[in-house]
């Protein structure tokens, strides 16, 4: 099932978690895109900095403060590697993609959206890539439009090159969804968006955990991932074109961002330090960049390749569950590990609770995507999500419970 590169076994054991049980049965941990379990060479990276090298960041001249800063500032750097930025510089720790997506919002959409303009979005958008346009559009007397999908949640071709107008000014747009799991045509929508003028902010919270990133190539203004859902701990990353960065204002004010305060002005410091003001989460970047580390090691050409067998699987033997219907594309070539699916006559909640009997963990409910499921006439879905550590022996453990969900429920 696997590519030859990626040796499963071994990676399951380098993650404590997996070795117990849950209510008397082996932990099956099918919820990644919500967080993914952390190897043990993350956990370490964040013990030894707090045991060995806990200080603050930029500031103190001592032995420890020095050692503090060089770790979160090679996390930083080991980051610009992993998606190929120009510059360290373009890499801003924030504590979610949630707030990377707000401080675009904010720093870039307040100054630059005027009224008339049109932001265009997806119907696949998680509420973090919905919510700060609906406000933006709210606040500047903006529109908001959708690029709208087919009935395997595939985004319309034409909806892209219509959509998106001379009077759109920004464009905003997952690049893997998090309950279809569609993989976007996001260069399409990067070209058609520069095309009239536009600036593209992209998602990839379920992208740069699951293939290759390649910002330079993708020619994105921003994009924002989470480090939580790619084997690290619960820090977010901002990616953002220099020449963008240098010109917004900081989204929050005060400590690390200041270069320079008077009584009554202030001047802000180089980037990416401008955006990040106070004290950072130094334990947490450390630890992302010893998941970029591991990851790295894996190569996510073998990541994506085993998802991808992985989830072929998953979808056959799933078909075989009488009365399901699954959300997103029928190919796995269109899409990341992620399987939502309605239950004919079961609501997710009683799904997820009769699977966590027997160890097995998915997520039920709307995943932070109502409109999307509403699109699709859906109240909640139950989602199961893989990842490097998952294997085919637990898509067979999830498929016979399923049948046991349907037994018990005469569905």
């Amino acid at each position: 099932m696997s590519q030859p590169g990626l040796n499963v076994a071994a990676i399951r054991e380098d993650f404590p978690i997996l070795q117990q049980s849950v209510n008397g049965k082996p932990l099956v941990y099918l919820d990644s895109a919500a967080t993914s379990q952390k190897p043990e060479a993350v956990l370490r990276a964040m013990d030894e900095y707090y045991r060995r090298h806990n200080a603050n960041v930029h500031r103190g001249v001592y032995a420890l403060a020095e050692e503090a800063t060089a770790r979160y500032e090679g996390a930083r750097k080991k980051i610009q590697k992993f998606i190929n930025a120009k510059s360290y510089r373009e890499v801003i720790f924030v504590r979610n993609a949630t707030e990377a997506l707000n401080l675009v919002a904010y720093a870039w959409g307040r100054a630059n959206v005027r009224a008339g303009d049109e932001i265009v979005a997806t119907v696949l958008e998680h509420h973090a890539n919905l919510v700060p346009w609906q406000l933006l559009a709210q606040a500047k007397g903006a529109r908001l439009k959708f690029i709208g999908a087919d009935e395997q949640a595939r985004l319309r071709a034409h909806d892209i090159e219509t959509q998106i107008s001379e009077k759109t000014k920004l464009v905003a747009a997952t690049m893997a969804s998090n309950v279809a799991g569609t993989l976007t045509p996001i260069r399409q929508i990067i070209a058609r968006a520069h095309a009239v003028g536009a600036v593209c902010v992209v998602d990839a919270a379920q992208a740069t955990p699951h293939l290759p990133v390649d910002v330079q190539s993708l020619d994105c203004d921003f994009l924002a991932f989470s480090g939580h859902k790619m084997l690290g701990p619960f820090v977010g990353v901002l990616y953002g074109k220099r020449a963008l960065l240098e010109q917004m204002e900081p989204f929050l004010s005060g400590g690390d961002m200041i270069r320079e305060v008077y009584w009554e002005e202030a001047r802000w410091n180089e980037l990416p330090w401008k955006f990040e003001a106070g004290t950072p989460a130094i334990a947490e970047a450390i630890g992302l960049g010893a998941a970029v580390d591991y990851l790295t090691g894996l190569g996510m050409e073998n990541v994506r390749a085993h998802e991808h067998d992985l989830t072929a699987y998953a979808l056959a033997r799933l078909r075989e569950v009488e009365g399901i219907r699954i959300i997103g594309p029928a190919s796995p070539a269109e899409r990341v590990g992620v399987i939502a699916f309605d239950l004919l006559g079961v609501h997710p909640h009683d799904i997820t609770q009769i699977l966590d009997r027997e160890g097995i963990c998915v997520r039920g409910g709307h995943h932070c995507a109502m409109p999307l499921h509403e699109y699709y006439g859906l109240a909640a879905t139950t989602r199961a999500s893989f990842y490097v550590y998952n294997t085919p022996d637990e898509i067979d453990q999830l498929v016979a419970t399923l049948a046991q969900v349907r037994q018990i429920f005469k569905a």
